[in-house]
């Protein structure tokens, strides 16, 4: 099967490409990230993103789309409900993609992180999913968590501190 892998950062994408790998299926990255801040943040991500996957042959689709503007508005318009905002934007963006470039299903890296809202992804990428006519390939990668960390760290990739949005990093940091 070949499958869009929605990342957010490289180290939940070692584990999950090496399982999805394991597993038979073909991974093509795709970077979408609008809520990752300051964008210093944003760049230091992508680019050792782009270096994993330029070292392991990873093939990345990149809508490098930096909209400040239209995370923040969604996100302040829905204080309380910003993560089901933010997860809808990335997630459709990447079902938008997995369909329009004809592939069969859609999954993310947030499904790696033992810090996200687990039910609230999974939820919202089905409903993108039927929008869009595309599969959604769904595992709880939560197991890998660790996995993907320890080796992003002996590998020299970095490793961010919280989620990216800003929210999450004054929280982390108040």
């Amino acid at each position: 099967m070949n499958i869009v892998v929605h990342i957010c950062c490289a180290p939940c994408f070692l584990y999950l490409e090496e399982e999805l790998r394991k597993g038979g299926h073909r991974v093509i990255g795709f970077w979408y990230n609008p809520n990752i801040h300051p964008l210093l943040e944003y760049r230091c991500r992508l680019e050792s993103l782009k270096k994993y996957c330029l070292e392991s042959q990873v093939e990345l689709l990149i809508n490098d789309s930096y909209e400040l503007e239209k995370f923040l508005q969604g996100a302040l318009n829905e204080p309380e409900l910003r993560c089901r905002f933010c997860y809808r934007l990335r997630l459709e963006a990447a079902a938008r993609e997995a369909a329009s470039e004809k592939f069969d299903a859609f999954t993310t890296t947030l499904l790696v992180s033992k810090y996200q809202r687990h039910e609230l992804i999974k939820t919202i990428a089905q409903q993108a999913a039927r929008k869009y006519g595309v599969n959604f390939y769904y595992d709880d990668f939560r197991r890998g968590h660790y996995q993907g960390h320890n080796r992003a760290r002996e590998l020299g990739i970095y490793r961010q501190k919280y989620c990216g949005c800003i929210f999450s990093e004054r929280d982390r940091y108040s």
